[in-house]
């Protein structure tokens, strides 16, 4: 029989072949180069895909209880944070960072031509790591606020705010992760409570302080006033979901896909999914989205150490979260937004990072698994001969 961990792999596995077949089909173009399924398998995305596959393996071999026993300034979770939010604010450098639709969040891998690495990919996943350790290394005074609680806000605080500035969207995801993560690590509702003023006042800002924030909130509420500007790309993407219809256009079939729809193998993938493959597609990415998190949230109910349940539930919290803001985007649920689709929307360094951290959700599920053998196994029985002399002794 599977063991969690197992299904965990095999459910990323069949995503990031679902992610390979979309994209591909997504990046089709009217007068574009003639497409042959032998280029499939030479592509830069099939590459991604191995490397994210090999990536989860080698994630699911550590031993992430090893950090707890590593002092505040030694832990490499902590210095993972610290590099990654250090390569963020790097990404924000003209000259420095690479631009794309207005924003600067990425940085240009030197030596592998346009290839690049998004910053804050990393930093999403290494803030659940750090706020699992501090939780679970605090647990006694978590619910006290400046001992337990403000430490810890401070970190994310700090981390969210250099983020906002280029991606807003993962600085929201963050925060809200963030929230569960203290609230199941012992920190009162209260007071958290007592943040959402000032976080809501610091969200109103980030939207002011960038002018295509406040067009994107105006298009939200009207998309077809502006069907051939500001609400273009989320009329595209109704467009597509109504052509799919419940069985779809067929694969590579798509029309809209054809330059209509912006960002159609990144942001809005789930879009030419349903325009492909109809409703049927669109349940498939739910239904694998589903399984991972009643699969993670499995591993949390078994998991007998605090900061091993702290890590998968911030870890499959992150991972559906952000399905579902990208999900309620595509569809016109809430306003438009620069956040992919986990593991299937094109990024290396969204398949990779991502899967990674899928790796170490199975990697605490084998931990948990060896500590259950081991507390099974029977103490060995002493020799008969042992036995009579110990019997003799108390004669």
């Amino acid at each position: 029989m599977l063991r969690a961990g197992q299904i965990i792999h095999l459910l990323v596995i069949a995503t990031l072949c679902l992610a390979v077949i979309a994209v591909h089909s997504a990046d089709m173009r009217m007068g574009g180069p003639r497409f042959e399924m032998s280029s499939i398998f030479t592509s830069r995305h099939v590459i991604y895909a191995g490397i994210a596959v090999i990536a989860m393996l080698l994630a699911s071999r550590l031993n992430l209880r090893e950090a707890m026993s590593v002092r505040w300034w030694l832990n490499p979770l902590v210095w993972l944070l610290a590099g990654s939010l250090a390569l963020v604010a790097l990404a924000m450098v003209p000259g420095v960072g690479v631009q794309f639709n207005g924003a600067r969040r990425w940085l240009r891998i030197p030596g592998l031509g346009d290839i690049n690495f998004q910053p804050s990919e990393l930093t999403k996943w290494a803030i659940v790591l750090v706020l699992a350790w501090w939780c679970a290394k605090k647990h006694e005074v978590m619910h006290r606020f400046f001992r337990g609680v403000l430490p810890a806000l401070c970190i994310v605080g700090f981390a969210a705010a250099l983020v906002v500035m280029e991606d807003m969207g993962t600085a929201a995801l963050m925060g809200v992760v963030a929230i569960i993560l203290l609230v199941a690590g012992g920190a009162r509702v209260w007071q958290i409570m007592l943040l959402v003023p000032p976080a809501l006042a610091l969200a109103v800002g980030a939207v002011i302080m960038k002018p295509h924030r406040i067009e994107r909130l105006m298009t939200y509420l009207h998309p077809w006033d502006d069907m051939q500007g500001a609400g273009y790309q989320i009329t595209q993407s109704f467009v597509s979901f109504a052509e799919g219809g419940f069985f779809g256009a067929g694969l590579g079939n798509g029309v809209q896909k054809m330059g209509y729809l912006p960002t159609n193998t990144s942001d809005f993938l789930f879009a030419v999914i349903g325009l492909e493959l109809g409703m049927a597609g669109v349940l498939l990415v739910v239904g694998l989205f589903l399984a991972m998190m009643w699969t993670g949230l499995s591993i949390v109910k078994r998991c007998p150490d605090k900061f091993g349940r702290l890590v998968v539930l911030g870890i499959v919290a992150t991972l559906v979260l952000q399905a579902l803001i990208n999900m309620a985007v595509v569809t016109g649920l809430v306003p438009t937004k620069g956040i992919a689709l986990p593991l299937l929307s094109a990024g290396g360094t969204g398949w990779i990072v991502t899967a990674a951290a899928l790796g170490l959700v199975s990697s605490i599920d084998n931990a948990n698994h060896i500590d259950a053998e081991l507390a099974e196994e029977p103490e060995p029985a002493l020799p008969s001969a042992a036995l009579s002399v110990s019997a003799t002794q108390f004669d």
